[in-house]
């Protein structure tokens, strides 16, 4: 290396996403030194240009071939130019802790109760996109660490999330007495509800877990669902309403109490064993007779 050579290398804190490098004149003797798992884009006028990965560079004319666009090379053996070069960390940072700002509104799928709910949890992320991610997140900071991205991520997660985890609670019939021994499969399930949103900024939701949902305690919708979740020897039963008045009977009723009308024909029954279908599956859960 010539003496008097300029070295630019990545010098920030372990956990910092991105780091802008403070040096911001070059020429095309610098030497640029990228590590593993990270990658160096130059800055010019606010538009990325030249990306570069792990490995060690002269920055020679034809190693930056977008810098050359913006600038005529001086004559002698110096090429001078000024932008900005920034670091991005590609390995996967954990754990960043989330949490709902406020109970979210979930109407139970099977009673139609009205109850609120908070949630808390830890996720990692990862840049997978080290220019939309400069671009769109880290604009002009000198650095992004996991602290900034989460509060950057905040309003995105309070908004989405609040929606996704009332969705998948109802997709999946979770409901806050099963909701503990089904973290997993929630967990999962906003994960991939949450990936695209992530991704629109060069982010990739590596994992998503929930380690903690709020439960409604002393509210009296919540009071009122207990007693009848529990109720029938701890066994929920759907409603059905009736194709004549359309009124709201229990699944275990023959005939509609509003108006007489026989409810019978309007249940799926198992031809095996008689079962009535509470759920749709492909099998009876009493006698396991193929449905249908």
């Amino acid at each position: 290396m010539a003496k008097g050579t300029k070295v630019i290398k990545y010098e920030g804190e372990v956990h910092d996403f991105s780091w802008k490098h403070p040096d911001e004149d070059f020429d095309s003797f610098t030497q640029l030194i990228v590590q593993e798992n990270q990658e160096a884009i130059f800055f010019m006028n606010g538009q990325a240009l030249d990306l570069f990965g792990p490995g060690r560079y002269t920055l020679e004319t034809q190693n930056v071939p977008r810098i050359t666009d913006f600038f005529k090379l001086t004559k002698g053996n110096k090429s001078p130019f000024h932008c900005a070069v920034y670091f991005v960390n590609k390995n996967e940072l954990m754990p960043i802790k989330w949490g709902t700002d406020s109970k979210v509104e979930y109407v139970e799928p099977t009673y139609k109760f009205p109850l609120a709910i908070g949630a808390s949890g830890e996720m990692s992320l990862r840049i997978e996109d080290s220019r939309k991610f400069l671009i769109k997140v880290a604009g002009t900071d000198s650095e992004v660490d996991r602290q900034e991205l989460a509060q950057f991520f905040r309003a995105l997660l309070m908004t989405k999330i609040k929606s996704y985890l009332a969705q998948t609670m109802s997709e999946q019939r979770l409901t806050i007495f099963n909701i503990d021994e089904n973290l997993t499969l929630l967990s999962e399930n906003l994960r991939i509800l949450l990936k695209p949103d992530f991704a629109e900024y060069g982010v990739a939701l590596e994992r998503f877990y929930v380690t903690t949902v709020v439960k409604p305690d002393g509210e009296e919708n919540y009071e009122r669902f207990k007693n009848l979740y529990f109720q029938n020897n701890k066994e929920i039963e759907e409603f059905i309403y009736c194709e004549n008045c359309g009124e709201k009977n229990l699944i275990s009723s023959s005939f509609c109490e509003h108006c007489g009308h026989s409810l019978i024909d309007q249940k799926e029954v198992c031809l095996n064993c008689g079962y009535v279908f509470t759920h749709e599956g492909n099998y009876c859960p009493k006698c396991g007779k193929k449905r249908g």
